[in-house]
């Protein structure tokens, strides 16, 4: 049975204005202390949340190089532990 789970995708958009070139795989953590500490500017944009659902977020999972076993679904967005009311 197909998850009737939501599931919730949001986007945001950093900007960096900098006066050096920056490498091109940097995490966020380098990115915050850039902006708010560094010398650099920068904005962050939040773009409308999407809802997704099951089919839809294990698609998304794996486009991230996730698995959907990470929300407790499988790869069609059921849910693995559906039917049995043992588990939480």
């Amino acid at each position: 049975m197909a998850s009737e789970r939501k599931f919730y995708k949001n986007v945001f958009t950093v900007e960096v204005l900098s006066e050096k070139p920056l490498p091109g795989h940097i995490g966020l953590c380098d990115i915050e202390y850039m902006i708010t500490d560094g010398d650099c500017s920068g904005d962050i944009k939040w773009n409308p949340q999407i809802v997704l659902n099951g089919k839809e977020c294990a698609d998304a999972l794996l486009e991230q190089g996730n698995v959907p076993i990470f929300f407790q679904i499988d790869n069609n967005g059921n849910d693995i532990n559906a039917g049995n009311e043992d588990e939480p």
